[in-house]
């Protein structure tokens, strides 16, 4: 993998540049929709090829290790046969996903124990088996395992976590560089930068990932519950810290007023599974505000979902029509949304790149920012 920095904000610390990888070239800033169990929910890969125009989609590794699991992806070639992507995938490590089972897991010194949410098996996750596992995914990017503080977490519990994350981070990059990539293509390692809420902490998480000297590097653990502003102040913390040579890979963030702040604050990759989640509840995120789809209000509006959409689906249908296929419960209602939020959230990124690239991102972030919080 190989990364360059093209442009950056003469007012900010945004910028614009080239990820490549054996899989094709990303261009950043970047937004990755979630594509958990190996498909990104209620889109087909073609839409999100052509019409949304995803350049990288991600995978988890916790679920792809229960279902299919480890056996079938090797036998399938790796994901990207499995599921026919051709373009670049990142995996997260299954870090998050444990954190989430707080309830059916133990951590300990070897790694987390955790009972599975479809059956109730016992499994293990070391950081060398999480290694392991992102290998026979094959995943162009892959993350070193972690443990994702909660946002309200102590000071105390989250050093204690973070050194727990730190020696697990040490032991992921032995193995990774132990190991070999097992198909024809090459994978890259990004640490996590982890702390919580505590700026010491996250300074140093930020200097150690830093000397790690990996491909790039992740800032986790952010939008766990925290205030936004003491999100942004971390985001802030750590990228005067991590390495201006390599991308930075803000983990499960967020809002479109998110991505907007932390690009502004140097951030070049973004996922959030938000687009198609609220999709799919009926919420439409547009140029002008956010729409319920689900609201009476649009019930004999005629005109397009949005005039100059980033979508197909936006000038193919009206808001009456999609209000219609909601009320209704129609699985198409799913699909338009979530191909529109998806589209959205790949134009804005796209449009802050052309933006820096130009050099109006401040202005143009300061006009669109309010708009994008309107309730419609």
């Amino acid at each position: 993998m190989n990364f360059i920095v093209q442009y950056t904000d003469q007012f900010s610390n945004a910028r614009a540049g080239r990820i490549s990888t054996d899989h094709g070239t990303i261009e950043t800033p970047i937004f990755m929709p979630v594509g958990t169990q190996g498909t990104v929910k209620a889109v087909h890969f073609t839409e999100l090829e052509e019409d949304i125009q995803a350049e990288i989609i991600l995978g988890n590794s916790y679920h792809l290790y229960l279902r299919p699991g480890i056996e079938i992806l090797e036998r399938a070639g790796g994901l990207h046969k499995f599921n026919s992507w051709n373009r670049p995938i990142l995996t997260d490590s299954g870090g998050f996903q444990v954190f989430s089972l707080s309830g059916n897991r133990k951590l300990k010194e070897e790694g987390a124990e955790f009972r599975s949410h479809i059956d109730g098996s016992k499994h293990l996750f070391t950081p060398e088996k999480v290694i392991d596992i992102q290998r026979s995914i094959g995943a162009d990017i892959i993350m070193a395992f972690d443990e994702c503080t909660p946002g309200n977490a102590d000071y105390e519990y989250a050093r204690k976590s973070l050194d727990l994350t730190e020696r697990w981070l040490d032991r992921c990059l032995v193995h990774f560089h132990e190991t070999n990539d097992k198909y024809e293509y090459s994978q890259s390692l990004f640490p996590i930068v982890q702390g919580c809420v505590y700026a010491d902490l996250r300074r140093r998480a930020a200097e150690n990932a830093a000397s790690k000297n990996a491909a790039g590097n992740a800032i986790g653990g952010l939008a766990v519950g925290e205030p936004t502003e003491k999100m942004y102040e971390m985001i802030e913390i750590v990228n005067a810290i991590l390495p201006q040579d390599k991308p930075r890979y803000l983990m499960g963030v967020g809002t479109p007023v998110n991505l907007l702040e932390a690009i502004e604050r140097g951030v070049d990759m973004f996922d959030c599974i938000m687009p198609t989640r609220n999709g799919r509840n009926g919420q439409l995120f547009t140029k002008e505000g956010i729409m319920n789809m689900r609201n009476k209000k649009w019930e004999a509006d005629f005109s397009p979902v949005e005039d100059d959409g980033a979508s197909a689906v936006d000038k193919m249908y009206s808001k009456a029509y999609l209000h219609h296929l909601f009320k209704v419960n129609e699985i198409s209602a799913l699909q338009i949304a979530s191909i529109h939020n998806l589209a959205f959230y790949l134009w804005l990124v796209k449009e802050a790149r052309r933006r820096i690239i130009a050099g109006s991102f401040t202005s143009w972030k300061a006009g669109i920012t309010p708009k994008l919080q309107n309730r419609l």
